[in-house]
């Protein structure tokens, strides 16, 4: 199963960031300011957060395996059609469909381990997952940054579709089956018969009593009426349960740092290749894309974060982890390449850490039968981040530089620290 999620989830982030490093050359061709180029993550980002709930209830009616294996897939296949756009408002259209298309695997996964592994194992597996997209993540925007070079923008995309799509295939062959929501009903309904069968056997067993006594028509009509009072109290008892359970407050917290961390990681990212071409640094697309080699230290510091919050407790991992996000993103203001090399590798890992961590802990409050509305809620927050604040650190970048981006993202990241603390004490 974690490979086959794995998979999954390399092939959706790789094809979600693969015009990333490209930006540059798509701004070139197209004749575009940093901030309309942006848009080719943005549409797509903002596309998948709307998508995401809904795909989230249709996971519930059909299983979400089956949304999971139709998200790759056919994200996979529109990666491969992106480079015959004819225009660049094709493009983004494109671009649109294919952020639907992953939404079914983005919103549908946590939910879907969540089912297979229980709350007890729920932190690692999240935390595994996330590193798997984030190794999809960067090896999709090196892999286009390295392609870009030789065969340009348009080959870049198909080579990153071409891997994504046999990552997709991997997954559908090898994808544990878990239970549909018509197998679920099917399951609810065979316990529902059993208890019926066990009253009926002790309604039979009070009619051979009420034979045997004066008094027992009275005594069965009387268990017959602490039956139906007995049913009705489980009735109540279930229903807060049910498809209608709130979420709770408990759950602002990691919303918004989904929310305001994504967009401050994306619109450091979405403007780095624009910063890292232009003089005095000057790099190629290749050695620009380097800096997504960063995305390691996200693959290993999302894996620990499970290990880091049950150590250290949930609300103070998070908050760390913010805080080394703010750091890194401070030191990529130096001018030396060094220096900022280091700093989106801090960055990285404090934003996967926070990420895991959030995640996780939304999957674990969210009661049991609201986990996948939760699960799309927190990845609708973490997409409408990254699409509004990954456009809008474009432009910022492109009218202000890129201090006065440090300077907004890095607000950003304090107000989901600031959150987060105001939760705790509420």
């Amino acid at each position: 199963m974690s490979a086959a999620v794995a998979a999954a989830g390399l092939s959706s982030f790789a094809l979600l960031y693969a015009p990333q490093p490209v930006l540059p050359q798509l701004a070139a061709a197209y004749r575009l300011d940093p901030g309309s180029a942006s848009l080719a993550i943005g549409v797509a980002t903002a596309s998948l957060a709307v998508a995401v709930l809904p795909l989230a209830w249709l996971a519930g009616v059909v299983g979400r395996r089956r949304v999971i294996l139709w998200s790759v897939v056919v994200s996979a296949v529109i990666g491969l059609l992106l480079p015959l756009a004819p225009s660049f408002s094709a493009f983004l259209v494109m671009r649109g469909v294919q952020g639907v298309a992953i939404a079914g695997f983005a919103g549908v996964a946590a939910a879907y381990l969540a089912d297979q592994v229980g709350t007890a194992r729920l932190a690692g597996a999240v935390g595994a997952m996330i590193a798997g997209n984030s190794v999809g993540g960067m090896l999709g925007r090196l892999g286009a940054g390295f392609a870009a070079g030789p065969m340009g923008w348009h080959g870049s995309l198909v080579a990153v579709a071409g891997v994504s799509l046999v990552c997709a295939l991997f997954t559908a062959v090898t994808l544990p089956r878990g239970e549909t929501g018509e197998e679920t009903r099917g399951a609810e309904e065979a316990r529902g018969e059993t208890r019926g069968g066990e009253e009926a056997r002790g309604e039979t067993r009070g009619g051979e009593e009420a034979r045997g006594e004066t008094r027992g028509g009275e005594e069965a009509r009387g268990e017959t009426r602490g039956g139906e009072e007995a049913r009705g109290r489980r009735a109540v008892a279930v229903a807060p349960r049910g498809d209608g359970a709130r979420l709770g407050f408990g759950l602002v917290a990691p919303f918004a740092v989904g929310a305001l961390a994504m967009g401050a990681f994306v619109a450091l990212y979405n403007a780095a290749g624009f910063r890292l071409a232009a003089p005095p640094i000057s790099l190629s697309p290749a050695a620009a894309s380097l800096v997504f080699l960063s995305y390691a230290m996200g693959t290993a510091s999302s894996a620990a974060a499970g290990r880091l919050a049950s150590r250290l407790g949930r609300t103070p991992a998070l908050v760390a982890a913010l805080a080394v996000t703010v750091v890194g993103s401070a030191l990529t203001a130096h001018p030396s390449l060094p220096v900022i090399a280091l700093g989106f590798a801090v960055l990285t890992a404090g934003f996967f850490a926070a990420h895991a961590i959030a995640n996780a802990w939304v999957t674990a409050d969210a009661p049991p039968p609201a986990r996948g509305r939760a699960a799309g809620v927190y990845t609708l927050c973490y997409y409408l981040g990254s699409g509004a604040g990954g456009t809008l650190g474009a432009v910022v970048y492109g009218r202000a530089g890129w201090t006065w981006l440090i300077v907004m993202t890095s607000a950003w990241l304090l107000l989901a620290a600031a959150t987060v603390l105001m939760t705790r004490r509420s």
